[in-house]
């Protein structure tokens, strides 16, 4: 049966949150990496955008091996981010322009130099210290088992021993300097409620949690046979009970609180994502089934179809979302003309996408703003990353001296990895690294950045940042995040997908041809393409445009 939450409306029920990959995203003190300071004189850019929240890429203390999701202290800030003090102004003052704030929690593995693991590395095998991480002895010179990491190569690495000889292996699915915490061992649930209290306590108002399905494995470690999702290593059934007491222990805070718990899943079966938004687990998971479709009316509408047959099960708001700091951006991957086979992987980052192929920018944009509209409509929480409300492609062509990506690094540049939706953001067109901020970027920035700043874009009207904020404005004007159906409408052309919400009809045209609108639809009170849009009645090609009938 159907599950119907017998609870009051929540914030992320209908939100639009802004995620924040803090480095990239305005530096106050000049070194050329953002920092909270930024984000503090930043807020109004988000706030003037219509966003309700911002997620906050971690910003804990951290060697930066995999900037920031190898964390070495979680009760702290990276001092290049400045200090508790400047978080504590920063929540203080998202809380009085209305923005929640959500932090990154990252609890499948931690930094090679948080405490717990250097004790565990001078404790020596069958130590209390080594019982916090996976540690096995080999099979002779090699690893426990045949796993992969998800950044390439082996995921085991071989430690020398305190009286030097060579010794056990830790198990990191992810970069050598990330070792898996072991989710079975009492003191590694412990540790945790401690951080999400502490956090919780200083007035955050909800984590969205890296790796949900990756938290514990397989408890003999058996070799996965063959390539592909590696079912020993990931959604093992284990990891409902930890969720189950993250959602007692945020619910303790009372529902004044309203905290909030999003999980960053990747399954094969999206129905799997049912598991993890039982009543008393997490209250959304991302909606990444569409994030990864190709721009095409049927694949789109497949994939908000099971979506939202899973909200229906489940009563979880969805948490859609196009972009992340995990994947190309949308401008990029949806400008592919070309497109060329990606290499074979037999990881998890076979899920994320990784374009190849020739781009046509202006192509992608029109694309991007009409799937803006698309997610904009649909019931649930959006998740904007920042820049794509400035329509910023990609950085394809950062020469491999630049590149500090892991993915990059650990296959031999075979995957170009994350640094090109990372580099940092442009805020004014003439001024030194385009306004981040006055010292030389951590990543550089191409000199076509310029004319996406966000002060040409103010001066601009017709730019993507301004149609961003009035799609905004409008959803919430038209309450169309709130829970409801989503009625699918055949409008007799393959290439479009329309459905109504409420009196409202959303119609994304991804042919190339112009589709007129029923008369019954109505007058279009919000269109993707502007004045191109063929008047009233007209969806342009790669475009998208919202329907009300006249009152």
């Amino acid at each position: 049966m159907p599950r119907i939450p017998a609870r009051p409306r929540s914030f992320w029920d209908d939100a639009v949150v802004y995620q924040l990959y803090v480095r990239s995203f305005a530096d106050s003190d000049g070194d050329g990496v953002g920092d909270l300071g930024g984000v503090i004189g930043r807020l109004g850019h988000i706030a003037a955008l219509g966003a309700d929240a911002i997620w906050l890429n971690p910003c804990y203390p951290s060697p930066q091996a995999d900037h920031g999701y190898d964390i070495a202290d979680y009760h702290a800030v990276n001092p290049e981010y400045g200090t508790l003090e400047t978080f504590d102004r920063l929540v203080a003052e998202a809380h009085a322009r209305g923005l929640r704030v959500l932090m990154d929690l990252v609890p499948n593995h931690c930094s090679e130099r948080h405490p717990w693991f250097t004790a565990a590395l001078a404790a020596g095998p069958g130590s209390p210290e080594r019982a916090r991480f996976v540690f096995r002895d080999g099979r002779g010179d090699e690893p426990p088992n045949n796993w992969r990491s998800v950044f390439g190569g082996p995921a085991w690495t071989r430690v020398t021993e305190p009286d030097g000889t060579p010794g056990q292996w830790y198990l990191h699915l992810f970069a050598r300097e990330q070792p898996d915490f072991d989710w079975r061992h009492p003191e590694v649930l412990a540790y945790f409620d401690d951080v999400l209290r502490f956090w919780f306590d200083r007035g955050v108002d909800g984590f969205r949690i890296d790796v949900c399905h990756g938290l514990v494995k397989d408890a003999a470690l058996r070799d996965w046979p063959g390539d592909g999702y590696n079912a020993h290593s990931w959604n093992q059934p284990g990891v409902h009970e930890i969720f189950r007491r993250w959602h007692a222990l945020a619910a303790g805070y009372g529902p004044e609180r309203d905290l909030l718990l999003v999980g960053e899943v990747w399954v094969p079966d999206p129905a799997d994502l049912d598991h993890y938004l039982r009543p008393d687990e997490l209250h959304q998971a991302f909606s990444f089934d569409l994030l990864v479709q190709p721009w095409d009316a049927r694949a789109l509408r497949a994939a908000v179809e099971r979506t939202t047959a899973r909200t229906t099960a489940t009563g979880a708001p969805a948490a859609w979302t196009l972009a992340n700091h995990d994947v190309h951006r949308t401008v990029t991957r949806y400008g592919i003309t070309r497109p060329e086979p990606a290499p074979a992987s037999n990881d998890a980052f076979a899920a994320l996408l990784r374009p190849r192929g020739e781009v046509d920018v202006e192509l992608g944009q029109r694309r991007a703003r009409a799937a803006l509209l698309l997610l904009l409509a649909l019931p649930g929480s959006v998740f904007l990353y920042q820049g794509e409300e400035l329509g910023l492609p990609e950085v394809l062509d950062l020469p491999a001296e630049a590149r500090q990506d892991p993915v990059f690094h650990r296959t031999g540049g075979r995957e170009q990895g994350r640094d090109g939706c990372r580099v940092p953001l442009p805020w004014t067109a003439d001024a030194p690294a385009f306004g981040f901020g006055t010292g030389v970027p951590w990543l550089p920035q191409p000199e076509w950045f310029g004319r996406y700043a966000v002060d040409v874009q103010e001066a601009d009207e017709a730019s993507v940042l301004h149609f961003s904020r009035r799609a905004i404005q409008a959803r919430r004007h038209l309450g169309l995040g709130a829970p409801g159906p989503v009625e699918w409408l055949d409008p007799g052309d393959d290439a479009v997908l329309a459905f109504r919400r409420g009196q409202l009809v959303c119609a994304v045209n991804t042919g190339s041809t112009a589709f007129t609108a029923p008369a019954a639809w109505g007058a279009a009170v919000v269109s993707s393409a502007g004045n191109s849009s063929g008047g009233n009645s007209g969806v342009a090609g790669d475009s998208a445009a919202w329907f009300l009938p006249a009152r």
